[in-house]
């Protein structure tokens, strides 16, 4: 099972160096830039893959059910595509954390300036911008909300999320620091592991649990979303004045967000795990779980500093063609690496 590091040492800050070099934000803005790239790119050739499919169908070249066959067999390719594609990615943004924090990407969080004269001394002048930027990391617990109920009966406990990302915080108002518009770009990754040995079945359209007919080790379906936050954001952190200057910090003190989210599915596939004869068994399930195409939900966090509890949920159903609809909930804590 291939994870990602959880991000909690990283920071966020502009690389000053006379060589203009990429700052940390930029580069891993840019990976997440490739990532949404990567999503369109395979989704736009699965689109073209099955209208010349139907084309195929609409000319009596080929039966409905070699339509069926083949665009199963491209839905499966642009799916491994996308999986190996943005893989790369995520290893290139492994090294790019494991580089800030092993201090090979240098801090630049004020300037420095010396006197020309004989006089050396330092004087430090502290650059805080009207729109700062953050590495946002964030991990916690999910839950299925079904007919208004937490599902707590079908799913374990260990069901879980992780969700990392870039995001900008902008001062509203010229010369108070309490709000904030906050946005940026995140990849969402959601996990439901099934209690009691059950796992995900798709049957005529529709996505539900089934029993997996033996003791399992693990049963877990992920999907991933890639999502366009957005929220207002109250900071209680107090401006600094030196002399005739005045500065407006964040992520110094109580922040408060409120808002949402909205974004697309990038990929989604089903993990098991059991054992057979003495041997250790791991099935990967690519394909379509009916995972709805589309995702937008409300969000919120409160915190101090650069750490928050957090809390979101998905307003767009799981699954998208279920009778009765599941939405997730998600709390958890959140770090905004300033």
């Amino acid at each position: 099972m291939k994870t990602i590091t959880f991000y909690v040492a990283a920071l966020l800050c502009l690389c000053a160096t006379r060589l203009h070099a990429q700052s940390f934000q930029e580069r891993a803005a840019a990976i997440a830039n490739n990532i949404e790239q990567i999503t369109k790119q395979e989704k736009d050739s699965l689109k073209s893959e099955v209208e010349a499919v139907n084309t195929q169908l609409e000319k009596n070249e080929i039966t409905k059910a070699e339509a069926d066959a083949k665009k199963q067999q491209f839905a499966e390719l642009r799916a491994k595509n996308i999986e190996t594609r943005v893989a790369a990615e995520e290893e290139k943004l492994s090294q790019l954390v494991k580089d800030k924090v092993d201090g090979k990407i240098k801090n630049d969080r004020f300037h420095i300036f010396i006197n020309g004269s004989k006089d050396t001394t330092k004087t430090k002048e502290y650059s805080y911008k009207r729109t700062t930027s953050q590495f946002v990391f964030a991990f916690g617990v999910n839950r299925l909300v079904t007919d208004d109920k937490i599902d707590n009966d079908n799913f374990k406990w260990r069901s879980d999320f992780y969700e990392w990302g870039v995001s900008w915080n902008t001062r509203i108002l010229k010369n108070n620091n309490l709000l904030h518009a906050k946005y940026g770009l995140s990849l969402q990754y959601n996990n439901l592991r099934p209690d009691n040995n059950m796992i995900f079945a798709t049957d005529g359209g529709k996505t539900g649990l089934v029993a997996a007919g033996r003791d399992l080790d693990m049963a877990r379906l992920r999907y991933v979303n890639l999502v366009i936050p957005a929220y207002l954001e109250f900071d209680l952190t107090k401006k600094q004045v030196n002399g005739e200057k005045t500065y407006f910090p964040t992520h110094k003190s109580v922040r408060l967000g409120i808002g949402g989210y909205t974004g697309f599915n990038v990929k989604e596939k089903q993990i098991i795990k059991y054992r057979e004869d003495g041997h250790d068994v791991k099935l990967k399930q690519k394909g379509d779980f009916n995972v709805s195409d589309f995702v937008y939900g409300v969000g919120a966090y409160i915190g101090y500093g650069e750490i928050s509890l957090y809390a979101k949920y998905d307003l767009q159903p799981v699954f998208a063609n279920n009778e009765i609809d599941s939405n997730n909930l998600s709390l958890g804590i959140r770090f905004d690496l300033n």
